[in-house]
């Protein structure tokens, strides 16, 4: 655990270094004086001045600055050197303000860009291609087979199996109008759930990730047999799972029939009996399925997927926030450094079973779906981050003057105050549910 610690703190300092050397590079690029580059907040217990800069390394670990001249957003130690006044970050045009605001964001999709390409090229990716179809469903009877590729529906493009994964779970009532591949045609149909009520043997947890039980329900055969929340699956009666989405057909194929299960808790393989208990379901069912099962794919399919990767974490990032705002998602969803820290727990004693370069790998797809969260989240329109900034530079250039540095700079003070809270509630959430 502790060494995974180490990982996680040192993957949140190299996204956070990529987000601010796009911040100092470009910069530099506009004639910008930066005074200091720091990695994370707080007291600096370390620094080193090469040139004008000073490289500095403060005492919590998690966020950073590049503090540019006349950036009064943070204390930046060495003011006291006299500077050129065409190098203070005011003197530049509107335009060169805001290329260096969006460059620490540009430089995370970036960031994740190259990590995807890696994971692409070593694994491959996983289409939307339908694995199941149980006969007299909807989508059998609406023409879809095993072997189709799902590229669409409803108008939202479908690149990979997960992508279907996100829309269903959202918009589970809904018809789907599907585009799909087939022998190289491309073909339309169109899927109407059905509802439907009725009883099935479960266990009693929920799979998240590929095969990481993420809860386990009270009461609940799993809680019975000492099944607990951070377990890994390895294996359900001797069959070995490469996804989650499969245990619920395993045990639901077992008519209440004790099933043997290896799980990978902390490192170490335990095994355990499970009964299967009825349990009432009430659900929108389409009759079909896809496990995501990876595919590899030639150097230039690589890099068009690759976009596509970081296109669809941006993607899952934006709606989750559209969520936040619906009511759909509440504050107790946020994960902050100590979540974290959790989740690379688990990715790591997850993948170890199948190797250092699967576990490597988890963690480049880790780093991919953190970078590209962090240039999202920095581009929200709220104070103290790089779109709260974005904004009164936008003001700026449409009203040709800019906003009073001091009103500005309140704004993104009380911002930075109510960033700083939330950040102290998550965290203290996070310890919490650690235990």
């Amino acid at each position: 655990m502790i060494i995974n610690a180490i990982i996680a703190i040192l993957i949140i300092g190299f996204l956070v270094v990529a987000h601010e050397f796009g911040h100092f590079i470009v910069a530099k690029a506009n004639g910008v004086a930066v005074v200091e580059f720091a990695i994370g907040f707080g007291p600096r217990i370390f620094h080193i001045k090469k040139g004008e800069t000073d490289y500095a390394l403060r005492l919590i670990p998690f966020g950073g600055a590049c503090v540019m001249l006349g950036d009064t957003m943070m204390d930046s130690g060495d003011t006291d050197i006299e500077y050129d006044e065409s190098r203070l970050l005011s003197s530049k045009s509107v335009w060169s303000r805001i290329a260096i605001v969006i460059a620490g964001p540009v430089f995370n999709f970036i960031l994740a860009f190259i990590f995807a390409v890696i994971i692409i090229a070593s694994v491959g990716t996983d289409p939307c291609t339908v694995d199941v179809v149980d006969e007299g469903s909807p989508a059998y009877n609406a023409g879809l087979q095993v072997g189709d590729e799902i590229v669409k529906i409803n108008n939202n493009k479908i690149a990979f199996s997960r992508e279907y994964s996100f829309y269903q779970y959202y918009h589970s009532k809904d018809t789907m109008n599907i585009t799909y591949i087939r022998n190289g045609e491309k073909y339309t149909t169109q899927v109407a759930p059905e509802y439907r009520d009725y009883d099935v043997y479960r266990i009693g947890i929920m799979v998240s990730g590929n095969v990481n039980i993420s809860e386990v329900s009270d009461n609940s055969p799993a809680k019975a047999a000492g099944i607990r929340s951070g377990d890994i699956i390895v294996s359900v009666d001797g069959q070995k799972l490469e996804n989650g989405i499969i245990i619920s057909d395993i045990i639901g194929a077992s008519q209440g029939k004790p099933v043997d299960m290896v799980l990978n808790r902390d490192g170490k393989e335990i095994n355990v009996t499970v009964t299967p208990a009825v349990t009432n379901v009430k659900e929108y069912y389409t009759g079909f399925d896809s496990y995501g099962y990876r595919v590899k794919k030639d150097p230039a399919s690589t890099i068009v997927c690759a976009f596509k990767e970081v296109g669809y974490w941006i993607e899952v990032v934006v709606k989750s926030v559209g969520m936040m705002f619906t009511g759909q998602v509440g504050i107790n969803d946020l994960s902050g450094p100590v979540g974290v820290v959790d989740s690379v727990n688990t990715v790591v004693e997850q993948a170890k079973p199948e190797g250092a370069w699967m576990v490597t790998l988890n963690l480049f797809n880790f780093i991919v779906m953190l970078s590209a969260n962090l240039g999202v989240m920095n581009l929200l329109p709220l104070p103290a981050l790089d779109g709260g900034k974005l904004i009164f530079l936008i003001i700026e250039a449409l009203r040709g003057k800019p906003v009073k540095p001091e009103h500005e700079g309140m704004v993104h003070f009380v911002g930075m105050v109510l960033l700083m809270m939330l950040m102290v509630y998550v965290m203290f959430k996070d310890i919490v549910n650690l235990f």
